[in-house]
C-alpha cells in the first residue's frame, strides 16, 4: 500500500527519538481508550512528550488499570490497539481529502462554471468521505501512532477536575516515561 511505503521512506523521521516518544504515547492513548471504550466510558484524549491527558469522567484506578493492561498487551503484541475508529487523524484525513476534491474541482473556474460541476464535486467529495476511514485508519498505523512502546514505563495517572462553562470536567494526566 501506498501510506506504507511512504511510511518506509519517512522512517528517518518517525523514528527520531521525540516523534517516536510522541508517537508511542498516541498508541497507549489509544490503547487505554478502547480498553475503556468496552467498559462503556466515552473519552476523548490528546498526546503529549510526558504521556497522554484523557477527558472524560471516568474514576481513576479504571484509567490507571487500563492503561497498564494496554501496554501489557502492545509488549505482547497487539499493535492493533494503537489505532483507533474516533481519532482526530481521521479527521484531518478526510478534511484534506475533500478540501483536495473541491480545490481540484474549482480551481479557475467561473461562477457557471463551478455551478455546473457543482454536483460532480459534491458526489467526489461523499465518495473522499466513504473512503477516508479506511485511509485515516491507515494514516494511524504508519505515521501518527506506534504499537511498538519500546522501553515506554508508566509512572502515574492525576485526576484533575476543572470547571469549563459552568460544566465540570474531569481530566486524567497519564505520564510515562
Amino acid at each position: 500500500m501506498l501510506i506504507a511505503l511512504l511510511a518506509k521512506a519517512a522512517a528517518p523521521l518517525l523514528n527520531a527519538p521525540l516523534v517516536l516518544r510522541l508517537r508511542r504515547n498516541h498508541g497507549l492513548e489509544h490503547g487505554t481508550i478502547h480498553l475503556l471504550n468496552r467498559q462503556r466510558f466515552t473519552l476523548s484524549g490528546v498526546s503529549t512528550l510526558s504521556g497522554f491527558v484523557l477527558v472524560g469522567d471516568v474514576p481513576t484506578d479504571k484509567v490507571k488499570k487500563a492503561a497498564e493492561e494496554a501496554l501489557r498487551r502492545f509488549q505482547r503484541g497487539e499493535a492493533a490497539l494503537a489505532v483507533h475508529p474516533n481519532c482526530g487523524t481521521n479527521l484531518v484525513v478526510t478534511a484534506a481529502l475533500m478540501a483536495s476534491i473541491g480545490a481540484v474541482g474549482f480551481v479557475g473556474t467561473t461562477a457557471r462554471q463551478a455551478w455546473e460541476r457543482f454536483s460532480l464535486v459534491l458526489l467526489g467529495m461523499l465518495l473522499a468521505a466513504a473512503f477516508s476511514l479506511p485511509l485515516g485508519m491507515a494514516v494511524q498505523q504508519h505515521f501518527t501512532t506506534t504499537g511498538d512502546m519500546g522501553d515506554l514505563e508508566l509512572l502515574h495517572v492525576a485526576r484533575r477536575e476543572v470547571r469549563l462553562r459552568g460544566r465540570k470536567l474531569v481530566l486524567h494526566h497519564v505520564r510515562t516515561l
